[in-house]
């Protein structure tokens, strides 16, 4: 054995030499084993041919630990508490309002600072509340964290997936996900490789064979060395070559968002450079007006606490779910759930109790084959299979006679082939499946039987004598049919109930399933699904033609593959619709990875908790009514408060361009413009934010704020250019006419408040008393430091009469602004 010690942290990847058959590396019986991790090595060690009974001791594993060859992922799955309050902090319109800041100190002007506590405030909050849910989520991730079966001293050891490592033997069940590169030792699985390569076919994976991570079992178990950990596996390999092409994937929203703040920071700063110079060199204002001028528009054109409004609505939003248990793996999810108008479900474990039950044994070759021969061979049958699904649980609890013999060899149930198999040797061999699958052509025969059974709700299962080779490939020899067995499930109480709400919502319910349509139509009727009696064998479905047709259709799809579940999915995605998906299968994988937004149960499958954009973890479909309630109140109220902090940006900049073109004097300060923020902008925002609101969400967010917030913002405008004309025509003096202004903006802002608070409640109403007496008492009692006036009697009569007539100008253009919303949707 031959190696060279590691380098230090930094440096250049280095190789382990390891004696083995293989061709890397042209060296002939030896492979190299390229690492690139950032975590130190502090020494190069042997790979070790551990066996599938033993496994690695105890003493290797944490040698190999702490060494760094661990299964590390590539990059922390969480923000730091530092990184958070960095994110937080320094921003680019922090250090835009740093700025202005400075420019307001340099003049003096020290009571027109008032903008900065809110802007320290903002951070504060979202600093508190991310930490906060960070604290949350992290508890949630911690009970559902998937654990990794492992062999060490000859004993099965249950760890983190994250403290296995190189060389240990793992043990793979069916739904397992692969979480590191491995070579099959012994036993046999089936494995689904399409979230990693994109092939849907499910896998033989025997001795020899490499399991690539990423990739789920579908069926079976084995036993396998773990091969490439950490940065070196192939989904980790795969995960740092799409961030270097690719950014985190963001909600319409949040990229809507994105756009705009990035729009506002490119202008902002030569719009604030252009108005300063006008000002100063035009117009001939002093320095220290001219800075509060320009200081003062900036500070309207930035929504200083819009992306904090949305940011903190969302983490509440995770953290009222997480109350709730369920959690969230993908902040964006919340927005889809909002829009979701089609909810495709599986029928086991969603509508109905995910454990099965077997009932009854129906014999079909009495003459031959009694109840007894029955048993024995369902025995040795069930003997022979692990109990890695609820069917092959429920039977082995059915037939519980003890095994007599063996199986030479055994097929698990596949879910894309509908059957599985044993074979005992001497051309003694038996399917067990859905019968259509098994009896091909013969089907024609047992048809009545076997849908007399499925209308009455019975999952039905086929037992035959199959004088043929058991090797996952098609049926090509002659099958006898021996017995049907039946299974109920029951349909879970609180389902009916759930699937009204979301019928009453005008959500469409798919039901997708693997069992008989027959069986699933009865038991969605039984849960009350509009339309369940429109149903269709998902066999039929050979082209994508018929499967978009289809999805329009019909209601209930059975005997559906798991590649199949994926392409309904994207064919209603197609057709326009959002799309939730639940699941708690391996054969849900595919579409819970599809779907808009895939909502896991957390008592299913490990690999479809790890896929799904969201996991019920108390795995109870009666909670995702609340979930959907949560997702809508949280994106509705967003877009209603986030028309507040747009309508007064669309102000400052539609007065400032007008002050430009026209050679006019702003007439709004800093301190002026703050006391409008806090009262009509900041506080009404954040109560909203958080109200009850279970409407639908329609339309693109980013046009549903402009327009919602296009009335409010213009009236502003035509009110304060109104101001600014009547004190030049009644002699009205600068500070008096910024007072008028001022106030002209809280009565919009009155206006506004009222329009995205209909209809009120009494909470509406209190806020809205509330800002008024707020604004007033400020005024007043505070009147020196927001530089706020006594209006004259000519002053108070402009404010009346413009104020009067920007009413009627502000609701005409509500109206307005209600039938272009009507339009964009």
């Amino acid at each position: 054995m031959s190696g060279r010690r590691g380098k230090p942290r930094g440096m250049e990847p280095f190789c382990v030499i390891k004696p083995q058959g293989g061709t890397c590396g042209e060296a002939k019986g030896v492979v190299i084993i390229m690492r690139t991790e950032s975590i130190r090595l502090h020494k190069v060690l042997r790979r070790i041919d551990a066996k599938a009974e033993t496994g690695l001791t105890s003493a290797q594993a944490a040698e190999r630990l702490d060494n760094g060859y661990g299964n590390v992922s590539p990059e922390p799955p969480e923000k730091t508490a530092l990184r958070i309050i960095c994110d937080n902090v320094f921003t680019y319109f922090n250090l835009i309002f740093i700025l202005l800041m400075l420019c307001v100190i340099a003049v003096g002007a020290y009571n027109n600072l008032t903008f900065m506590p809110v802007v320290v405030i903002n951070c504060a909050i979202g600093i508190i509340q991310e930490l906060r849910a960070k604290r949350a989520l992290s508890a949630l991730t911690f009970v559902s964290a998937p654990r990794a079966e492992v062999v060490r001293d000859g004993q099965v050891v249950p760890i983190p997936h994250t403290e296995t490592v190189l060389d240990d033997v793992a043990i793979f069940k069916a739904g397992c996900q692969i979480y590191a590169d491995a070579v099959v030792l012994s036993g046999e699985c089936q494995a689904n490789e399409a979230l990693v390569t994109g092939e849907a076919d499910e896998i033989t994976k025997i001795p020899g064979d490499k399991l690539l991570s990423g990739s789920f079992v579908v069926s079976g178990e084995c036993r396998a060395r773990l091969d490439k950990v950490g940065r070196d596996s192939f989904v980790s390999r795969l995960t740092i070559e799409a961030k270097k092409s690719s950014g985190k994937k963001r909600s319409g929203m949040m990229h809507s968002l994105s756009r705009l703040v990035q729009i506002i920071g490119f202008v902002v700063i030569p719009f604030g450079a252009v108005m300063y110079y006008q000002q100063t060199s035009v117009l001939g204002r002093p320095v220290e007006d001219s800075v509060l001028s320009s200081v003062a528009a900036l500070i309207g054109m930035i929504p200083e606490g819009l992306y904090l409004l949305v940011s903190v609505a969302l983490t509440v939003s995770i953290m009222r779910l997480a109350k709730k248990r369920t959690l969230v793996h993908e902040m964006r999810c919340i927005e889809t759930l909002a829009r979701v108008d089609v909810l495709c479900v599986d029928k086991t474990g969603t509508i109905t109790e995910p454990s099965m039950t077997a009932r009854d044994v129906v014999l079909l070759c009495e003459d031959r084959f009694n109840r007894a021969d029955i048993d024995m061979i369902m025995a040795d049958y069930t003997g022979s299979m692990s109990a890695d699904n609820e069917t092959m649980t429920a039977l082995k609890a059915f037939f519980k006679e003890r095994p007599k013999r063996r199986a030479a060899r055994s097929m698990p149930f596949s879910s894309s082939a509908k059957y599985g198999g044993v074979s005992f040797g001497d051309g003694e061999a038996y399917l067990l499946g859905a019968p259509e699958k098994i009896l091909l052509h013969d089907y024609d025969n047992y048809r009545d039987a076997v849908e007399s059974y499925s209308a009455a709700g019975y999952r039905v299962l086929l037992l035959a004598l199959y004088d043929g080779d058991i090797s996952g490939k098609r049926i090509d020899a002659e099958v006898m049919p021996l017995a049907l067995i039946l299974l109920t499930n029951n349909i879970r109480p609180q389902a009916p109930k759930a699937f009204k709400f979301f019928a009453d919502q005008g959500v469409d319910i798919k039901v997708i399933s693997g069992d008989n349509p027959v069986t699933v139509s009865r038991i969605a009727e039984e849960a009350g699904i509009r339309g369940a009696q429109k149903y269709i064998d998902a066999s039929s479905l050979n082209t994508e033609r018929r499967i978009r047709r289809a999805v329009e259709e019909y209601t209930v799809f059975g005997r559906v593959t798991p590649e199949q579940k994926r392409k309904l999915v994207r064919a209603l995605k197609s057709a326009g619709h959002t799309v939730a998906m639940t699941g708690d299968g391996v054969n849900d994988v595919l579409a819970l990875k599809e779907a808009d937004c895939g909502v896991a149960m957390a008592s299913g499958s490990d690999i479809a908790c790890h896929v799904a954009h969201l996991v019920l973890l108390d795995s109870n479909f009666s909670a995702m009514p609340a979930v959907v309630m949560e997702g809508r109140r949280v994106i509705n109220n967003i877009e209603r408060s986030a028309s507040l902090f747009l309508a007064k940006n669309i102000f400052s900049f539609t007065l400032a361009a007008l002050a430009l073109i026209f050679t006019l004097t702003y007439p709004i300060t800093p301190s002026q413009l703050s006391l409008f923020n806090v009262m009509f902008i900041g506080i009404p925002s954040f109560v909203l934010a958080l109200e009850p609101n279970i409407n639908i969400v329609r339309g693109r967010f980013l046009v549903n704020v402009i327009i919602k917030a296009m009335p409010a913002g213009l009236t502003s405008m035509f009110a304060v250019l109104a101001a600014m004309k009547a004190s030049a025509l009644f002699g009205i003096e600068h500070g008096e006419m910024a007072t008028i202004a001022t106030t002209l903006l809280a009565a919009v802002g009155m206006m506004m408040l009222y329009m995205i608070s209909r209809p009120l409640n009494r909470l509406r109403r209190a806020l809205m008393i509330a800002m008024a007496v707020g604004f007033a008492g400020g005024g007043i009692l505070l009147h020196d430091l927001f530089e706020l006036t006594m209006l004259t009697p000519t002053g108070a009569a402009a404010t009346i009469v413009i104020a009067a007539l920007a009413a009627p100008v502000m609701f005409a253009l509500g109206r307005l602004s209600g039938r272009l919303a009507s339009i964009s949707v």
